[in-house]
């Protein structure tokens, strides 16, 4: 890969995460002044500067408490700023769960609570119903993220086992009036299936979510497989008139990032094609189908004609075989660079928040040689894909990319350069 398409590529990234900057997502949707309080809760691996910037855009005052990963928190005033784990999460989040609580408890119809909600915050907002546990609903999170099952199934499920997803926590604001604020990471920019929607409820119901594990053949731990089985504690109906008057509104997505990232390559010179911003599916099958895209552009000049850069989005989902290290974007990376092996592309698939799966690296860089690189070096490609170890491969090669948390969280992105 040459330096000019590979500072190409991190630019049209870099494009695509400005274009969700929380203060610009924000400044068109901040409500009108309430004549009571103003309390901001919310959660995700971009909560923090969602509340640093709506500090800066409110001219009231203002208090409240967001949740964010572990090393994603960033300076407020007013607002306070808790950490917690993800993918699974822990005590911290048990915690935050409960400060969110606190936070709405007591308010009256004059107050205002605003929700900044962004991707993640179904892992750091822990609040196992009944008598289930913290390490049940770890299990459960580990359960979903082995199945290879969509963020939509994964969800609808959490949402049947949460004291706070569902709606619940908008629940607890009443009379208060809630206005949710979301930044979309799931396809279709569903904003109840953001962080499972905790202020946000849906119609999906118990029913619902246990045909989901039965289709999706979900190993649940027993205990919450128990819960789900029954009745007690079903999320709230959105007709519930606990909900009159909320507003919901989603300020950033991948669809806007995706355009901003085409007209800075146009701006270059390079005519871009946005595939979709709703891809779903197994990581490795959705690089193959790219794959065979970018081969017949290169050699065919269908249905894009050279030079192009082919940008897609959405979240795939990876099933776990094997016991490596790696995200959904490294391991697109890598299956996509198996598959096109030999096609003239340079190629870059990084999540938007800065972290893909559990690893330091948004992503990677990928092009037709880099697996010819990799087995100079004595690895094989294949048996790296089939142990899910895409991390080692591009460590491998140094062609990880790891921009560090980037504030905002709009899912998936991918870009292939065929010049």
């Amino acid at each position: 890969m040459t330096d000019d398409d590979r500072i190409l590529l991190t630019d049209l990234f870099t494009a695509a995460v400005a274009a969700a900057d929380p203060l610009r997502a924000l400044a068109a949707h901040l409500p009108a002044r309430p004549p009571g309080r103003t309390v901001v809760i919310g959660a995700g691996k971009g909560a923090a500067q969602l509340a640093a910037a709506f500090e800066t855009l409110w001219d009231a005052p203002v208090s409240g408490v967001v949740v964010t990963r572990y090393g994603y928190g960033c300076p407020t005033r007013h607002i306070r700023v808790l950490e917690a784990a993800h993918p699974v999460p822990d005590a911290a989040g048990i915690a935050a769960s409960a400060a969110l609580f606190d936070a709405v408890r007591g308010l009256g119809p004059d107050d205002l609570v605003v929700a900044l909600v962004c991707g993640g915050g179904s892992a750091l907002l822990p609040c196992p119903p009944g008598d289930l546990t913290l390490e049940d609903e770890a299990a459960l999170n580990r359960a979903l993220l082995a199945s290879g099952a969509p963020i939509s199934v994964m969800n609808a499920i959490r949402k049947q086992v949460s004291g706070i997803k569902g709606g619940r926590l908008a629940a607890a604001c009443h009379p208060a009036r809630v206005v949710s604020l979301v930044v979309s990471d799931v396809p279709g920019d569903d904003p109840a299936q953001v962080a499972s929607g905790p202020t946000v409820p849906d119609a999906g119901t118990r029913a619902d979510a246990r045909r989901l594990v039965e289709t999706w053949r979900i190993a649940l731990p027993p205990r919450v497989a128990d819960w789900l089985a029954g009745d007690a504690g079903a999320a709230p109906d959105p007709a519930d008139p606990v909900f009159a008057g909320h507003r919901v509104e989603v300020v950033a997505s991948a669809r806007l990032s995706l355009e901003a990232a085409a007209a800075l390559a146009q701006a270059r010179g390079i005519p871009a094609a946005i595939l979709s911003d709703a891809i779903e599916g197994e990581a490795r099958d959705v690089a193959r189908v790219h794959a065979a895209i970018a081969r017949e552009v290169a050699t065919r000049g269908r249905p894009f004609a050279p030079p192009v850069v082919i940008l897609s989005g959405g979240e795939t989902t990876v099933t776990l075989r094997g016991k490596g290290r790696g995200g959904r974007n490294s391991e697109f990376l890598l299956a996509l660079a198996l598959a096109a092996e030999g096609v003239p592309f340079a190629a870059l698939a990084a999540d938007t928040d800065g972290i893909d799966g559990s690893e330091s690296n948004a992503g990677a860089f990928a092009d037709g040689n880099s697996m010819a690189r990799l087995r100079a070096h004595g690895r094989d490609p294949a048996a790296l894909l089939a142990g899910n170890d895409a991390y080692t491969a591009f460590e491998t090669l140094g062609d990880l990319f790891a921009p560090g948390p980037t504030g905002t969280n709009v899912n998936d992105f991918r870009a292939i350069l065929i010049r």
